[in-house]
């Protein structure tokens, strides 16, 4: 799962090699935290929160088939 979703996130940003996936699991819960570049934050996050709810909609099914619940956040590149 991590793998598609690094896949994904580096596909929308601009600047690929800033996008950062990790992944906490505990209990049949998945929390992945995305760091990316502070300019692409809006990309990643889209027009009214459209492209991640996408994204999330999206990694919810292979979550589902490993009978998993999931989470995204967003995290922002300190610099």
């Amino acid at each position: 799962m991590k793998d598609a979703l690094l896949y994904i996130i580096s596909s929308i940003v601009e600047n690929p090699e800033n996008v950062e996936v990790e992944e906490l699991e505990e209990n049949g819960f998945v929390n992945f935290t995305v760091t990316v570049a502070k300019e692409d934050m809006g990309r990643v996050i889209g027009k009214e929160g459209k492209i991640i709810k996408a994204v999330r909609n999206v990694m919810k099914i292979p979550a589902m088939k490993k009978e998993k619940r999931i989470e995204i956040s967003l995290k922002e590149i300190a610099e």
